[in-house]
């Protein structure tokens, strides 16, 4: 009788944790906008990776797909107008100036964790991998942290979304 209790208490607390992983991902499907991407150092002092008005854009669908694409508001053109005739710095600041990445997602309610499972991504170390990211969702903003960011070191990456 004590096992049968267990049990049905058991698969109740993993339902009411279903049903709120689901009703998080419900709600967190969407578009957004980037309102923030920072590096936070362990002083607390914070470096803007991509300037002070970056873009970006977060597309999450209800099949489990997402797209990201980050870029810094300033890049510099190419001067020959060509990609494939860039200049090494102008190759440089491209690369370091943005951030794309896409695959498969998924939500964790109960811990409130977003994973991210890249299949392709700008910085080609991402490829492959499952980065796990701890978030907030106020039903309009977005808020995660990346434990290792593109840029290493011992730094802590903070972005935030803006729900369109």
């Amino acid at each position: 009788m004590k096992m049968r209790m267990v049990i049905i208490f058991c698969l109740c607390g993993w339902g009411r944790a279903y049903a709120q992983s689901s009703a998080v991902k419900q709600d967190i499907i969407g578009t957004y906008t980037l309102v923030l991407v920072d590096n936070i150092k362990a002083d607390g002092g914070r470096i803007h990776l991509y300037g002070d008005a970056p873009q970006g854009i977060l597309m999450l669908d209800r099949s489990g797909n997402y797209s990201l694409q980050i870029v810094s508001a300033n890049r510099p053109r190419f001067a020959a107008g060509d990609k494939s005739k860039g200049t090494d710095e102008e190759n440089k600041l491209a690369v370091a100036g943005s951030n794309a990445h896409f695959g498969t997602y998924t939500i964790d309610g109960v811990k409130h964790t977003i994973t991210f499972n890249i299949d392709h991504a700008s910085f080609p170390n991402w490829e492959g991998t499952k980065q796990v990211r701890p978030f907030e969702f106020d039903g309009a903003m977005l808020k995660y942290s990346v434990p290792a960011p593109t840029t290493g070191g011992a730094v802590t990456g903070e972005v935030s979304w803006r729900k369109e």
